[in-house]
């Protein structure tokens, strides 16, 4: 179906969204402009969708809200929020009654005409997401930049030409009901996550497989040679499949040897010329070059690799005060996030501010690495005393070495920080957690820790 097809579809259909959030809320009003009639579900009251709320109820949309809003789903048309599991009893009902359920995400695939790259995987996802569309930007493409990223691409569909680019983040949550995979499919690693939504880490590696099993033989598929499940992976692509590794010399794919960075035995990019620093950066580097290699010029790359500053909350430098740089990682959800960013880039022990929502994945990895490059640990959230326990378990602990101070939230967080911090330090907020215990998402948590610190005096 192509979308001037889709858009007649609409008119005249019932169209319900659960979930009230950034994906659904541009959409609503396009598809309500298409003359389908729409309805939106939330599990909140009305005076908690806030602003959202408000607008719904302006543009005349029917609200379905409370501990009910799934009840009697009969719409022709259903979507779900990226983090309602698809199998979900009443979304199962409403498919044996004739209704269509998907997801905004599913849709673009199906209606976007032009080329897709897709980036998944635990960490680094952004990131490497975001260099694509700066490669491609360099190269001269019309690129449209979103997904898991934080923008949904369906409601720019009539505007989206075949000779454009789409590089689209997506999750678990977005992929486990996909059945269409992008033009070039790229995955950065995987390790376990989301095990508090997924029934198990299988679940969870399986979703991510979506992104590369539709695909066909005119597809590319990258992936990290250095990460077991996801070199295990290969053998299942239909397509050009291009490994990256910093360990082993690839004939075929994108190499690392600790200088410089070689895609098929030709020398691409010096590490020296990224301008943004760890180890996890030049990985993320590794595997966009292997997404866009023959597309976009060695030279552009090498200009990216030169300019491009970064996304906010990795790693961004948000002050220095009083001598001591702050750095904000909120989007540091999971251990080896915190592991191959913060605590990968620094040669002196940091101030570290960690813990958040508990999404059931183990913490003991982190311990050792705290007990190596950590002076102090500011731990609070639902994780804070899983951190807490690793760290003392590790081999390397000594009492006091790192010092554990735990507070109950963002601003005793700081204080904490502030106050053991000396001209020199560097203090880190980097949660190795998701940020749903006190925070809607790790960006209003990034913003609220940036606030507090540059409001210090």
């Amino acid at each position: 179906m192509n979308k001037d097809h889709f858009f007649q579809y609409l008119s005249g259909k019932t169209v319900t969204f659960c979930g009230i959030g950034r994906s659904h809320m541009p959409l609503m009003e396009l598809f309500q402009k298409k003359g389908a009639l729409v309805s939106a579900r939330d599990k909140r009251s009305f005076e908690e969708l806030g602003e959202n709320g408000e607008k719904l109820k302006a543009l005349g949309i029917k609200l379905i809200l409370g501990e009910g809003y799934l009840d009697h789903l009969e719409e022709n048309l259903i979507f779900r929020t990226p983090g309602m599991r698809y199998t979900l009893p009443e979304l199962a009902e409403a498919r044996k009654r004739g209704s269509a359920v998907t997801s905004e995400m599913e849709v673009f695939f199906e209606l976007c005409p032009c080329k897709i790259y897709g980036v998944t995987g635990s960490d680094g996802k952004t990131t490497t997401t975001t260099i694509i569309a700066e490669f491609l930007k360099a190269q001269g493409k019309q690129v449209h930049l979103g997904g898991n990223i934080g923008k949904p691409l369906l409601p720019e569909i009539e505007s989206i030409q075949e000779t454009d680019c789409a590089v689209v983040e997506l999750s678990s949550f977005q992929l486990i009901s996909m059945r269409e995979s992008p033009n070039v499919a790229v995955v950065t690693n995987l390790t376990p996550n989301h095990l508090d939504m997924h029934k198990d880490m299988q679940e969870y590696i399986d979703a991510k497989k979506n992104i590369f099993l539709h695909q066909n033989a005119f597809s590319r598929t990258v992936l990290n040679a250095d990460n077991a499940i996801t070199a295990d992976f290969a053998p299942e692509t239909r397509g050009d499949t291009w490994l990256f590794s910093r360990r082993e010399n690839l004939r075929r794919g994108v190499w690392c040897d600790g200088e410089k960075i070689y895609v098929n035995g030709e020398e691409a990019l010096a590490v020296r010329d990224i301008k943004l620093p760890g180890w996890h950066i030049v990985e993320d580097y590794m595997a966009a070059i292997g997404a866009v290699w023959g597309e976009v010029s060695p030279e552009n790359i090498r200009k990216v690799a030169a300019e491009f500053g970064g996304v906010e909350h990795r790693t961004e430098l948000v002050r220095e005060f009083e001598g001591v740089k702050y750095y904000n990682d909120s989007i540091a959800s999971s251990p080896t996030r915190t592991i191959s960013g913060t605590l990968s880039l620094f040669d002196k022990k940091i101030i570290l501010i960690c813990g958040g929502y508990d999404k059931q994945i183990p913490y003991d990895p982190l311990g050792p690495v705290i007990c190596d490059r950590v002076k102090t640990l500011v731990v609070m959230g639902s994780t804070g005393p899983k951190i807490e326990e690793a760290v003392r378990n590790a081999p390397g602990y000594q009492e006091g070495s790192p010092k554990i101070l735990r507070v109950k939230n963002m601003e005793e967080a700081v204080d904490a920080a502030r106050s053991e911090a000396q001209a020199g330090d560097v203090v880190s907020l980097s949660p190795a957690s998701a940020a749903f215990d006190l925070y809607p998402n790790f960006e209003v948590r990034g913003r609220h820790f940036k606030e507090l610190v540059n409001e210090l005096r």
